[in-house]
């Protein structure tokens, strides 16, 4: 019997940590970069989800991980570029269903400075241009190109997943 429940928690442990350590893997980067006596130039947020309502979540780490950030360091450069589906959630047809988010974003790109970024090409698959989005979101060509562009400029990337 002992052998039995040693083994079915050796299962269990090896199947969650990963997923537990993996929920604060955000907040140890982000403290990560906090430590640091030198800021990289930037901090560039990827989120690439297939659920359309992830900003409901993501957005408001990316608030919370920008104050974290700009405490330390008031210089240092934020973004933000989403390229799932989560991207569609930013439409302007949206506005009204996802208030919150909207309103957020719209205080991240213009009272804060921080620009997000969405992805032309994924929302072109799906029929959607430009004008399909608010002037306060960027429609960037291409959004993995937009990210390494980033990088280029010294900016750490960033791959936020969802909190557990």
């Amino acid at each position: 019997m002992y052998r039995v429940i040693m083994s079915l928690l050796f299962v269990i442990l090896t199947i969650f940590t990963p997923l537990m350590a993996h929920a604060n893997n955000d907040q140890e980067e982000i403290n990560h970069i906090l430590k640091l006596k030198t800021p990289p130039f930037g901090v560039v947020f990827e989120i690439v989800e297939g659920d359309k309502n992830a900003l409901e979540w993501a957005i408001p780490q990316v608030v919370k991980f920008s104050s974290q950030l700009k405490a330390k360091f008031p210089d240092i450069g934020i973004a933000v570029v989403t390229h799932g589906k989560e991207q569609f959630a930013l439409m302007k047809q949206d506005n009204k269903a996802n208030q919150a988010v909207h309103n957020i974003v719209k205080s991240l790109t213009q009272d804060q400075e921080i620009p997000v970024h969405v992805c032309g090409t994924h929302a072109s698959w799906y029929g959607k241009t430009k004008d399909d989005f608010p002037d306060y979101v960027d429609v960037a060509p291409a959004a993995p190109t937009q990210i390494s562009n980033y990088e280029d400029m010294g900016y750490e990337k960033i791959v936020l997943d969802k909190p557990e």
